[in-house]
């Protein structure tokens, strides 16, 4: 039983392998790359998706995704690319999993901005922040009663309006200085800078690598190890 993973920035693939041991984590999937894999001598059995290229590369299609699965292939996907390709393929039988994906399969979300981001090609680490974070940390700090409806609005609108590579949390608030009550604008920079915000990218990437290790286990295809819950 062969599994291949494709991560990058979401979620830093020395965490990931610790998450789902025995598996092979390669960068950001792009164009070609599962057509590759099919082509070795021993493809994978599974493979799971969780970033992938679009600009400065073909991103990954549907029909390669797809031709993968009709020869046996079981394919996850979530967090990033994987969760929009999921959300198109879950009717075929690609497995989506977590937060995101479900927000594209519901029709919350349709952009595929929401998920963009720029990273450096050697560490992986973004440069940015997914429009999907910031929207999922505005929704926790809603809940909590850290920021109003109506200052959770205008923020989500601001975060929006920047071009994603340089979209982060701390440019939307700085462009809300004199429009956002000062108190209210320091008590969810405050927020969003803790280690309370959620990251639902990288939330999504461990759901996926626990789901992946959870039906090794379940349909008994490999011993797989235990691994404690971070």
């Amino acid at each position: 039983m062969r599994t291949v993973v494709f991560v990058g920035p979401s979620l830093p693939p020395e965490d990931a392998a610790a998450r789902l041991p025995g598996a092979e984590f390669l960068p950001p999937i792009e164009r070609g790359d599962i057509d590759t894999l099919m082509a070795q001598e021993q493809p994978p059995n599974r493979i799971g998706i969780i970033d992938g290229k679009f600009l400065q590369s073909f991103s990954i299609s549907p029909k390669e995704i797809l031709r993968a699965m009709d020869r046996g292939v079981r394919v996850y996907g979530s967090s990033s690319m994987g969760a929009l390709r999921a959300a198109e393929l879950d009717m075929y039988g690609m497995t989506g999993v977590g937060t995101v994906y479900g927000m594209y399969a519901s029709g919350a979300l349709e952009d595929d901005d929401e998920v963009a981001i720029t990273f450096d090609s050697e560490s992986l680490r973004p440069v940015c922040e997914p429009m999907v974070n910031i929207r999922v940390a505005i929704n926790a700090a809603l809940r909590r009663r850290v920021v109003s409806k109506d200052n959770a609005e205008l923020f989500l609108e601001t975060a929006k309006a920047l071009y994603f590579p340089q979209r982060t949390s701390a440019a939307a608030l700085h462009q809300l200085k004199g429009t956002m009550p000062e108190p209210d604008r320091q008590r969810l920079a405050g927020y969003l800078r803790s280690p309370e915000a959620p990251d639902a990218k990288r939330d999504d990437a461990l759901a996926l690598l626990d789901r992946m290790r959870q039906d090794a286990k379940q349909y008994g295809i490999v011993p797989v190890p235990e691994v404690a819950a971070r």
